[in-house]
């Protein structure tokens, strides 16, 4: 399939069609609006989804095979923060709290885009390793940690117990309810294997598209309100969320190739790398450093980067993947 025709597909498919109209909604200023316990249930069954998913297919594939590429992505997570800190904090200018709160988003994953990267590879006809969810797992909480503790560090502001701070930010990075559903279900996958997974399937497996397609909708909804924040973050945000993820997906698509994944496996590392959270992160950031911008951090990660993804980013990786291959 050539990249125009992978783009077409991904475009058309039901979850990105769905987002669409969500974000049509919104900017028509539609009264569309999911109730906030739809949308925590939602999000919870998503994330039990693929977990439990990536556990059985842990199971099936073997620790062997897995603690490489689970080890490069994690690693991969936590230094991403790393270089974006000093491009936002000195190209962008942007105080050293406010550079390391989205620099942390960038570094941790979206939940959804992976699975939308699941559909697309499927929709292409690309296997992949069912047991990248563990990479979804493991790259969530390290590059949180270190956002806020980049953070900690360009704070100029005293205060009475940073010790206390710091263990505040490691528990929501490590136990916040996101984490603890993804790692939890993916343990729960991995100890109850095939057999766990045939009694279970019609709800984690048949109805999971429908789900996805709901959330999506209601992500749609999200995404087109932040678009009236746009113009308070400036044309530099606005680049800096398109480019920084082609330039992290190519780097995700390296690791992946290194790491021995094959096409599809190394498209889904690639689009993790590419993601931005929009659903730990932004508790994380919230409770651990409360003087960053929210309208920065979850507009950069929601109104620009989560659809620019949905779009295209996927598509590339897969190219991306494509090229690393050989």
């Amino acid at each position: 399939m050539n990249p125009v025709d992978a783009i077409t597909a991904n475009l058309l498919s039901p979850a990105v069609l769905f987002f669409a109209l969500g974000f049509l909604a919104s900017v028509v200023k539609s009264d569309l609006k999911f109730p906030e316990p739809l949308y925590t249930a939602l999000t919870i069954y998503l994330l039990v989804a693929i977990g439990f998913k990536g556990g059985v297919a842990i199971s099936a594939a073997g620790l062997e095979a897995v603690w490489l590429p689970t080890l490069a992505s994690m690693l991969l997570g936590a230094l991403i923060p790393l270089w974006t800190w000093p491009i936002l904090r000195y190209a962008g200018r942007l105080s050293g709290v406010d550079a390391a709160a989205i620099a942390a988003h960038y570094g941790s994953v979206s939940a959804v885009t992976f699975i939308a990267a699941t559909n697309y590879l499927t929709a292409i006809g690309e296997s992949f390793e069912e047991y990248a969810a563990a990479f979804l797992a493991v790259m969530e909480s390290p590059a949180i940690l270190v956002g806020v503790i980049l953070g900690k560090m360009a704070s100029q502001r005293n205060e009475n117990d940073p010790s206390s701070s710091m263990k505040s930010a490691a528990h929501e990075a490590l136990f916040g309810r996101s984490i603890v559903l993804l790692v939890g279900s993916l343990v729960v996958g991995a100890l109850s294997g095939n057999a766990g997974m045939t009694k279970v399937e019609p709800f984690f497996v048949t109805l999971f598209q429908g789900v996805l397609a709901l959330f999506l909708l209601d992500m749609g909804t999200v995404a087109g309100r932040r678009m009236e924040d746009l113009r308070r973050v400036g044309p530099f945000l606005v680049a800096f969320g398109i480019v920084m993820p082609v330039i992290h997906g190519f780097l995700g698509a390296l690791v992946g190739s290194w790491s021995g994944l094959g096409v599809g496996g190394t498209t889904l590392l690639a689009v993790l790398a590419a993601s931005a959270s929009y659903i730990a992160a932004p508790a994380a950031i919230r409770t651990s450093l409360p003087d960053a911008n929210p309208t920065l951090y979850l507009t950069s990660s929601l109104a620009i980067t989560f659809p620019f993804n949905i779009a295209l980013g996927i598509p590339i990786c897969y190219e991306f993947a494509l090229y690393t291959a050989g």
